[in-house]
């Protein structure tokens, strides 16, 4: 059997293939909204609860948008803490704390569950590293804290 690709170490998935974004910046002609018309649906999509990737998701595929940051100079989290429509933290950061509230219910069911309990062990140090890197780069105060027993009230 052939050597086969280095894929990913704890994830199960395959490996780094997928579409690329094109490295020159240069305008493009078919796109038909302006980027006060785009600025505008970002918040129409923010005021209706749809989350930061689900909007870009939302342009890309609806509306036929690329990439917002080459259309406005500006990322879509600049243009919703603009608004204020930003969220208090990160949503990477709050899909992680809703993912490890998924696997605490889960675990109270099934307490026998030790790969839920591994998952968990996993999550929180994923929780960790991105709380550290948060406060690192300022997305997050350097006095804010993690605590498993209060993740429910600051994910609502």
């Amino acid at each position: 059997m052939g050597l086969l690709k280095m894929g990913r170490m704890y994830s199960g998935k395959k490996g780094k293939a997928g579409s690329k974004r094109p490295v020159k910046k240069r305008k493009l002609t078919w796109i038909r909204y302006s980027p006060k018309e785009i600025e505008q649906l970002i918040i129409k999509l923010s005021k209706q609860g749809k989350s930061q990737s689900e909007i870009g998701m939302i342009l890309r595929d609806t509306y036929g948008v690329p990439g917002i940051r080459d259309l406005l100079k500006r990322t879509l989290n600049e243009i919703l803490v603009e608004n204020k429509l930003a969220l208090a933290i990160p949503e990477d950061l709050g899909n992680l704390i809703k993912h490890e509230i998924r696997i605490k219910k889960h675990l109270e069911i099934h307490k026998h569950d030790m790969h839920a309990r591994r998952g968990l062990l996993l999550t929180n140090s994923k929780i960790n590293r991105v709380v550290k890197y948060c406060k690192r780069i300022g997305k997050l105060p350097q006095s804010w804290n993690y605590d498993t027993k209060t993740a429910e009230i600051l994910i609502k």
